[in-house]
């Protein structure tokens, strides 16, 4: 690609996730927004209005417009359009889930490793400050514990809480644990809507580490933690705030005057807070004009997928 010219982008769907990949590309400098596609024409003509690009009611109007394109519909739409997109020469970022079944997920991977097409999966979370500084502290984690947990969305029904809130953990897991899965069970049910609405999961790893994951579309607050124990090591972690709470055991030392018993202190973790969103959409744009592997691939949301499927099948 011509490291001198901006990339195109496009956004299909620009609903209350789509209409911030919209704002975003519109600000960054390297960027060309050629166009948004929203078959809501009152949706379309409002957005179009507001950051003063061209609209199609038809994403296909952006074919031959635009190099890489963020695809934010409905899930049940993902693979259909994404597959189109891939087809037609287009790099994809795709919104979480990354198909509605592991099947169609795994279609798109190999399409896109065939099309040579960059398809990047918008686990954003991945992009959350606090969550980089977590990596660089984990190294044997043991138990994690993560609640994800919102009053009702009236949006993102359409999936149950699995696909909709607790992917995000799951794929988060995934990353940090890096073992092989051995084990899952689940619990969930339906409170409002005909899909399950809150759920329970522990997933066991060949590592030993065992993770317990709540999710609840149901709650009256809107919590989103992780905790995460490790030799020595307890870590705590708010994706909303951005913030880190680290607290390590200090081994006893006899030879002190007095000795001095074993000690639990806690450190001061530094989290530079910028917006996951935008750093999300800078990665995909990097790999777009570098052609390099994305931060959040195919294969790492198929994967992510494999276990919310077990998940389900629980249920």
């Amino acid at each position: 690609m011509n490291h001198e010219r901006k990339i195109r982008v496009g956004v299909v769907g620009v609903g209350h996730v789509g209409q911030h990949h919209a704002r975003i590309y519109r600000e960054l400098p390297e960027v060309e927004l050629a166009g948004v596609a929203d078959s809501d024409p009152a949706r379309l003509q409002e957005i179009q209005a507001f950051l003063e690009v061209p609209g199609f009611q038809d994403y296909r109007e952006l074919f031959g417009r635009v190099d890489g394109v963020s695809v934010a519909v409905p899930t049940h739409l993902h693979a259909f359009i994404a597959r189109e997109c891939l087809e037609h020469g287009v790099d994809v970022l795709v919104e979480k889930p990354l198909a509605e079944t592991l099947k169609e997920a795994e279609e798109l991977t190999d399409l896109a490793a065939r099309q040579g097409r960059i398809l990047q999966v918008g686990h954003v979370e991945r992009f959350n400050a606090a969550v980089r500084a977590l990596h660089r502290i984990i190294e044997a984690p043991g138990f994690i514990e993560c609640h994800r947990l919102s009053p009702f969305p009236q949006r993102g029904t359409d999936v149950d809480v699995i696909l909709d809130l607790m992917i995000h953990d799951i794929d988060i897991i995934l990353s940090l644990v890096k073992s092989p899965v051995t084990q899952v069970s689940a619990v969930g049910v339906p409170v409002l809507t005909d899909r399950v609405d809150i759920a329970n999961a522990r997933i066991e790893f060949v590592s030993g580490c065992v993770a317990n994951v709540t999710a609840s579309r149901v709650s009256a607050e809107r919590i989103r933690k992780i905790r995460v124990f490790q030799p020595d090591t307890y870590i705590s972690l708010d994706y909303a705030n951005q913030e880190i709470a680290l607290y390590r055991r200090l081994p006893a030392d006899p030879a002190s005057h007095p000795p001095r018993p074993p000690q639990i202190v806690r450190e001061e973790v530094v989290v530079e807070k910028e917006e996951p969103l935008r750093l999300e959409l800078t990665s995909f744009l990097s790999s777009v004009r570098e052609r390099t592997r994305p931060e959040v691939s195919g294969e790492e949301a198929v994967e992510a997928l494999r276990v919310a499927s077990q998940i389900l099948a629980q249920m």
